[in-house]
């Protein structure tokens, strides 16, 4: 199954379709255009009070801190993730200054979560994937790469370019392909939780 294999049951445009989550990738490395194209696309995304609370941190094969970042991911995550053409660490802070005064950003998380997709989605525009990684050791990563304690780290993301699954570890190899999703009347309501957003509607007779 391949992106273009998944259907929107609603209009969209096809590149929503066509991202998801490989862990199969070539290693070769990533120009800094490419990346730098994809960090300004998150860049631009929207914030509460412009705040921009995203932080990006990253490092290639090669690089001094790329031990660093490998040591940070479980060890199932690292049995595909060392084949990334980049890994990045996202980071998010809690708190912006307006007015000269620190205050509190109840949303930072859901701000950062919308620079990400910016990001994930221009990346696969220039034809390189991503893939979101939750198990990681946050602690390590805190302390070896200097983030201030009033930043939440959040998540990872290997990218690179995808390859053959069969150079995939035989683990991940069946599961090497976009998953589908549910559909939006199991998720979008309508005024109350619960309640449906679009119930058939029967024409009078």
């Amino acid at each position: 199954m391949t992106g273009s294999a998944r259907k929107a049951d609603h209009p969209i445009e096809p590149f929503f379709l066509e991202r998801w989550s490989p862990r199969s990738f070539s290693g070769e490395p990533v120009p800094d255009t490419v990346l730098q194209s994809a960090f300004e696309a998150a860049r631009w995304a929207p914030s509460a009070f412009n705040a921009q609370p995203w932080r990006f941190l990253f490092a290639r094969p090669g690089d001094q801190t790329w031990t660093d970042y490998l040591s940070f991911l479980n060890p199932r995550n690292g049995l595909w993730a060392n084949r990334a053409s980049a890994l990045i660490v996202i980071v998010s802070a809690r708190q912006a200054e307006r007015d000269g005064k620190p205050v509190a950003i109840a949303s930072h998380g859901f701000d950062t979560g919308a620079a990400w997709a910016n990001f994930a989605h221009q990346a696969l525009l220039l034809g390189w994937h991503t893939h979101g990684i939750g198990g990681f050791d946050r602690d390590a990563a805190r302390e070896r790469l200097g983030i201030p304690d009033d930043h939440d780290v959040l998540a990872m993301i290997a990218l690179g370019r995808r390859t053959d699954p069969q150079d995939l570890h035989e683990d991940f190899r069946a599961a090497e392909r976009p998953n589908g999703r549910k559909p939006i009347t199991e998720t979008i309501f309508s005024g109350r939780f619960g309640a449906p957003a679009f119930p058939e509607r029967r024409n009078a007779a």
